[in-house]
């Protein structure tokens, strides 16, 4: 079949745009000043770089250019906001309210702050991904300072009611927070206008480079304050020090000018691509469920269980070709169901079976045609290969056979 190599795992990361690469480039050599040094014209062409790119993603959320932070990317960003508001808030309480399919990021900065008497509650998600809106008023108490909900899943594209959300937040003076890495710069996200009180993202989820990102920090009604995660200089208002990645940040600059200006194009051309995709499958093989609320969900990701079929398996027919990612990750020995599609309540069988499409900027109609036929052609064979489908095609009910134990 050839060396062709297509790349759907976007949200993994996503290609530099070469836009991007271009005005970084100077900032390596020519300009290769620190932002910190206030002394020389090398350290305020530096500033001044930053202070444009700070700009340019503030004008993409629609905030004021004072309440962007630059961190080393949206895992510090979701550390900073969740570690910086418990330690600046724990006088009013040390309540906060998380959901179970939040990205590790968030997940496991919550967890460390238990060790550290933070009480944590986690909610479940309805079967199509989205959270119970009634619950999480629910799960509201005095001692609650903070709730924290991304804004769509990495791994459904599920998006969440984040208006409501905000609203709930504001009844009851609770701080909101969301990790908004898989839809900044790929559809709308102000979070002002939804009620959002402070918000990672990353660049190189936008076509941006890796290793920096930032966190959105409401300076008024209400004025947010995080206490510093990071140490030294009192870069970044205080909230982060540390040298500022200039190249980084001129290309998380103009990742953010670009976005503004193609988001929509992009996105209507990639929910396309994507119905095609789906389509394709659900009409050309049995058994093929799409996982989360198909109506609430980023244009450009698409989940999807082929039953019978172990994911991982059905990757190693393709995986020298087609990049994309499976719903089960190796974590040491076991090979555990992704949580997130558990917390769907997907059985481990359907889970296991899960691909997730990422489409992007460059992906075109032939790479999703190709993905078709040679993922089509990967289910027929791992079938074909399964006793259990064989089962299932003469009408076995596969429930109800007691599997004999190892």
């Amino acid at each position: 079949m050839g060396a062709r190599k297509i790349y759907l795992d976007n949200n993994a990361t996503t290609p530099c745009d070469p836009r991007v690469v271009e005005a970084m480039v100077p900032y390596f050599f020519e300009h290769h000043g620190n932002a910190a040094s206030r002394n020389h014209p090398f350290g305020w062409e530096a500033e001044e770089a930053v202070d444009y790119a700070r700009e340019q993603i503030a004008k993409l959320i629609n905030a004021d250019e004072k309440e962007i932070i630059f961190t080393s990317g949206a895992t510090e960003a979701d550390n900073l906001a969740i570690k910086g508001v418990y330690e600046m808030y724990s006088r009013k309480g040390n309540h906060i309210i998380t959901v179970k399919t939040e990205h590790k990021a968030v997940l496991d900065t919550c967890n460390k702050l238990e060790k550290h008497g933070a009480d944590v509650t986690y909610l479940d998600v309805k079967p199509d991904g989205m959270i119970d809106l009634a619950e999480l008023e629910a799960a509201i108490k005095p001692s609650t300072i903070m709730i924290a909900i991304m804004w769509a899943n990495n791994e459904t594209g599920v998006i969440q009611p984040m208006k409501e959300i905000g609203q709930i937040c504001e009844k009851h003076g609770v701080l909101f927070f969301s990790d908004g890495t898989q839809a900044v710069g790929k559809i709308k996200t102000h979070p002002r206008e939804v009620g959002v009180h402070l918000m990672a993202f990353s660049a190189h989820k936008m076509y941006g480079p890796k290793g920096v990102g930032a966190l959105y920090v409401s300076r008024k009604n209400p004025r947010v304050k995080v206490t510093a995660q990071m140490d030294g200089g009192g870069h970044e208002r205080g909230m982060r020090s540390g040298t500022l990645n200039v190249p980084g940040i001129v290309g998380f600059g103009k990742a953010a000018e670009i976005a503004m200006q193609e988001m929509d194009q992009d996105a209507a051309r990639l929910s396309v691509l994507r119905d095609k995709l789906e389509n394709a499958f659900k009409q050309e093989l049995e058994e093929v469920y799409v996982n989360g609320n198909v109506n609430h969900r980023m244009p450009h990701v698409a989940n999807i269980s082929f039953k019978h079929v172990e994911g991982e398996g059905l990757m190693m027919t393709f995986n020298q070709e087609i990049a994309l990612s499976s719903g089960s990750a190796c974590t040491s020995a076991s090979l555990e169901p992704s949580y997130v599609l558990v917390a769907l309540g997907l059985g481990d069988d359907l889970a296991h079976s899960s691909l997730r499409f990422s489409l992007g900027r460059f992906t075109t109609d032939e790479d999703v045609n190709y993905a078709i036929e040679a993922i089509k052609k990967g289910v027929n064979h791992m079938r074909d290969l399964s006793p259990i489908w064989e089962m299932y095609k003469e009408g076995v009910d596969l429930s109800k056979i007691e599997w004999a134990a190892h």
